[in-house]
């Protein structure tokens, strides 16, 4: 029997019925059902609608719920997984199964379901995050002081130290960290007791039910509580930018595996090979992560067009909103793990970035850098230092190689300090601003990662 069939007198569309069910994918949401049902249940008992007895055998009845594999069914009559509970519990309790949908509504249980949902995938996708990052923290530290060529334009630009290059990363995953971390505040409060839409009927502790919950408070208005999805409309973008970083890290590192590159070597247990070509190791793992960001974001636009155009309060269409975010959700989670084993275990050739980083006149600006120093305008060093490496081109020779007779030919005094401001460490040194690639800051800005982490790590562990 359906929750609501006493109004009608005729048969639903067979057709429909099946349609409608939000149970073969809401089904996943059973336990924080249980979880919400056994906190209303405590209300109920607290204003006599449940004895004692009654309260027993109900949270008995539940608990056996959660313990049991959620079923697959076609009954038409379960709907979804609230009337599944339902109905599972007047199988286990008997008749006082039915008294605990007194004061309550599905449009407040789906709120308050979801919201345990997204907590607990934040959780998780934060832990997840959290080791990948420390793996980036630990590659970065076994890098020491190797360099690699930076670009810009996939053109070599400057020479970076090989850890400056994988604390762009830290930084990157560090803001998706901080996003979903007040994702999760500001979601953390309980809709239940807000009802269908104007609140519940009977003078439920609300204070309570949220404790109970883990929640920090309940929401303040009932309407906008049983209609709000912008929680998980937060939550999807933040996977979407997480998404977005782990696709634009997996789209370099397929550059740096190319032999036209050389800088990483990869790792055969996340490789395929070529049904054609015996000599082939394809980066399947790296694609398919920046293939699988697209779902990610097809289920963030998926929730913004489902939203868009709802009036107050709950509407059906708002079950539309569910599948989005278990699909992003298990996405990422799943993107995170692949790209967290291949980041451990992915081989740098340092040996290959370092050599990299001596040719491309990469210690150009540092020359001007130079020149500015010794009261030259930077334009005009800048015009000065172009025509060296014009010189260099015609001459097929690094900067450093030109004689100081050729930098003088370009406008150029080239004394020994001169040839000294060009060599990789000092342009590496030169760098020294707080956020540059100077091997003091670079230490400095690895020891502020690995506190960044640990906070994260204690936050992740106490909300746990």
């Amino acid at each position: 029997m359906k929750m609501w069939s006493g109004r009608f007198s005729q048969a639903q569309n067979a057709d429909f019925e099946q349609w409608q069910r939000s149970f073969p994918f809401d089904r996943v949401l059973l336990p924080y059902e249980v979880a919400a049902s056994q906190a209303h249940a405590a209300a109920l008992a607290k204003v006599g609608i449940l004895n004692a007895e009654e309260l027993g055998r109900t949270v008995l009845a539940l608990e056996q719920i959660a313990r049991e594999e959620i079923p697959e069914t076609d009954d038409p009559a379960i709907e979804d997984v609230h009337h599944y509970v339902e109905s599972r519990l007047v199988e286990l309790a008997g008749e006082v199964g039915y008294k605990l949908h007194s004061g309550r509504s599905r449009n407040e249980q789906i709120a308050t379901d979801l919201r345990l949902y997204v907590r607990d995938q934040i959780d998780l996708i934060s832990d997840l995050l959290v080791e990948f990052v420390g793996t980036f923290v630990n590659r970065a530290y076994s890098a020491g002081e190797n360099c690699m060529p930076a670009y810009t334009h996939t053109q070599r630009a400057e020479p970076v130290l090989v850890a400056h290059w994988l604390l762009a990363y830290v930084e990157m995953f560090l803001r998706d960290l901080g996003r979903l971390s007040g994702y999760r505040q500001r979601l953390n409060q309980c809709p239940l007791g807000s009802g269908a839409v104007a609140g519940t009927v009977l003078p439920l502790d609300r204070d309570a039910i949220a404790r109970q919950l883990d929640f920090d408070s309940p929401t303040a208005n009932s309407i906008d509580a049983t209609s709000d999805r912008d929680f998980a409309l937060e939550f999807v973008q933040g996977l979407s930018f997480l998404a977005l970083h782990l696709s634009r890290w997996a789209g370099e590192l397929i550059l740096y595996s190319t032999t036209e590159y050389g800088f990483i070597r990869l790792p055969e247990q996340f490789s395929t090979g070529s049904s054609a070509l015996p000599q082939k190791k394809n980066p399947d793992a790296l694609e398919l992560i920046r293939g699988k960001a697209g779902h990610v974001f097809a289920a963030e636009m998926a929730l913004f067009t489902t939203i868009k155009g709802l009036p107050l309060a709950y509407n059906k269409d708002l079950q539309e909103t569910q599948q989005p975010v278990f699909s992003a959700a298990s996405q990422v989670t799943n993107m995170l793990r692949v790209a967290a084993g291949f980041m451990a275990s992915v081989e740098l050739d340092l040996k290959r970035m370092q050599r990299a980083a001596s040719h491309g006149f990469m210690n150009a600006q540092a020359g001007a850098a130079y020149l500015v120093c010794q009261g030259v305008a930077f334009r005009r060093a800048h015009e000065l230092t172009g025509k060296a490496v014009r010189l260099c081109l015609d001459k097929n020779c690094k900067l450093e190689q030109l004689s100081p007779e050729d930098f003088s030919q370009c406008g150029i005094v080239a004394d020994e300090s001169f040839y000294q401001s060009l060599t990789l460490q000092n342009v590496l040194a030169v760098h020294d601003a707080f956020g540059g690639t100077a091997p003091a800051r670079v230490r400095e800005a690895l020891r502020d990662a690995k506190h960044k982490l640990e906070i994260y790590s204690g936050a992740a562990h106490a909300s746990a």
